[in-house]
């Protein structure tokens, strides 16, 4: 099964962030998520297996601290 672990406002942060994650080794998959509504935007889920989803948030929370500082 499949977790959520991030959701990217667009492509290509998209692919930055699973290039990130793909180089600690976890499997990463993106999907691309549109609300129902046509006036609101697209994003991009970013998704690894459930078992990963713990290892991925801790990757995700030390780029946000590193870009942060």
């Amino acid at each position: 099964m499949w977790t959520v672990v991030y959701v990217a406002s667009g492509w290509e942060e998209a692919e930055m962030m699973k290039s990130r994650l793909a180089k600690e080794g976890l499997l990463v998959m993106l999907r691309t998520y549109t609300s129902g509504d046509s006036k609101s935007a697209s994003y991009v889920e970013v998704l690894v297996p459930r078992l990963e989803a713990r290892e991925a948030h801790s990757i995700i929370m030390q780029d946000i601290g590193t870009s942060r500082a």
